[in-house]
């Protein structure tokens, strides 16, 4: 876990940097933080920032899905207004730290922890399912006063990190950990539906969630937006409005003013670059608006793709990436981890997920291969490293 820390005494004032594994140490970076003490760098290189607007709480740098580096600064209102929406939704009680905190749903646990007053449990070494159930057992503890009642428990994973407890759950402790969490959060990438079935089956309560670093993390729980956020949709984009939106992109006012936007009521809108649908109050997430390919001049959206294959038992673990193709110009490839796929041919799973594919989406858009990988490359926030795929799947042709 890093924590880089900024005093603002003035603008262009001298900084000072703080990195620690400890807990104590960077739950008080972020109380500062939120106190308008200090401005935290998270995810950030040494000296990687400009002059910090005033009532900057955190600048925190990602990719997003696009690959593109951006630092968005998030205010302490914006981060309080996540934070007191998901208590609203899930509850509140005592975190497990179990994502690197340079990325937002890492640093919401900590901005939780902080509002709930308590202190998080932290996964120090690495994510396994054996140091998860370590982690979670001590923390269940009667709550003080309370007649016995059990503290309750939450936590934020990827759904790769839920594969591994559900592939480890025939162990009694892995289980019981499993279901010690009042609430599962999951979010960084689609959770495919045989993952969720299972998780459900062992009694494990997950909750979907979307979002990003310009949303302040998750403001969408199982498709319905929290209590302060507001979603639609504009020309097929998903649009969301709420306490928790970003101020920008440090150093970049035009990227901010394309995507922040004001309507016509001067309502402030994040454009998310997500094609998707609202309806009734339920928001359906269709992928990302850039990545689509162009195969035989007809728009594909990998996302959309990968969603439906992720549902074709032996695929949850599948990866879509687009490649070039003499004859269409691009095509789909699906790349998947061995194992469950193993227990059928590979021809056979291919044929399964194109299927799948054409009853959905149409011909057009079924996948033209599958490669097998001893393991899915993975970036440190647990999702797929889909340009290291999208490399090995255009080698391996």
């Amino acid at each position: 876990m890093t924590l880089e820390s900024r005093k603002l005494l003035h603008s262009g004032a001298p900084t000072s940097n703080l990195s620690d594994s400890n807990a104590e140490v960077s739950i008080a970076a972020v109380r500062a933080a939120l106190d308008g003490e200090t401005v935290l760098r998270v995810g950030m290189l040494g000296d990687e920032t400009g002059d910090v607007p005033e009532g900057t709480a955190v600048v925190i740098a990602t990719s997003g899905s696009t690959g593109i580096p951006k630092h968005v600064m998030l205010s302490a209102e914006a981060l309080r207004a996540s934070a007191e929406a998901t208590a609203t939704r899930i509850g509140s009680g005592r975190w497990l730290l179990a994502l690197p905190s340079g990325y937002v749903a890492g640093l919401q646990v900590l901005v939780r922890s902080v509002l709930a007053g308590t202190e998080p449990a932290v996964l120090e070494d690495g994510f396994s399912a054996r140091a998860f159930a370590e982690a979670t057992l001590p923390m269940l503890r009667p709550v003080s006063g309370s007649g016995g009642e059990l503290e309750r428990l939450y936590t934020s994973l990827v759904p790769a990190q839920i594969a591994t407890l559900l592939d480890a759950a025939d162990d009694p402790t892995v289980l019981a950990a499993l279901q010690a969490y009042t609430a599962i959060l999951v979010g960084g990438q689609a959770l495919p539906e045989p993952v969720r079935e299972r998780a459900a089956e062992l009694g494990a309560r997950l909750v979907r969630t979307y979002g990003s670093s310009e949303t302040s993390g998750g403001c969408v729980y199982d498709g319905t937006p929290l209590e302060t956020v507001a979603a639609r949709t504009v020309d097929g984009e998903l649009w969301i409005a709420g306490p928790m939106i970003a101020d920008g992109y440090l150093g970049d006012p035009e990227l901010t003013e394309r995507t922040f936007v004001r309507d016509e009521h001067g309502i402030r809108w994040y454009r998310t670059g997500d094609l998707g649908i609202v309806e009734d109050g339920v928001v359906r997430v269709q992928g990302r608006a850039d990545n689509v390919i162009v195969s035989g001049g007809i728009n594909i959206s990998l996302d959309r793709v990968e969603r439906i294959v992720r549902d074709v038992p032996g695929l949850a673990a599948a990866v879509v990436v687009g490649v070039d193709d003499e004859r269409w110009g691009e095509a789909s490839v699906i790349v998947v981890p061995r194992g469950e796929t193993l227990r059928r041919s590979e021809s056979d799973q291919l044929e399964s997920a194109r299927e799948a594919v054409a009853a959905e989406l149409g011909k057009p858009a079924r996948p033209a291969r599958l490669i097998l990988v001893d393991e899915i490359p993975v970036l440190a926030s647990g999702k797929p490293d889909r340009e290291s795929i999208r490399r090995m799947a255009a080698e391996l042709r």
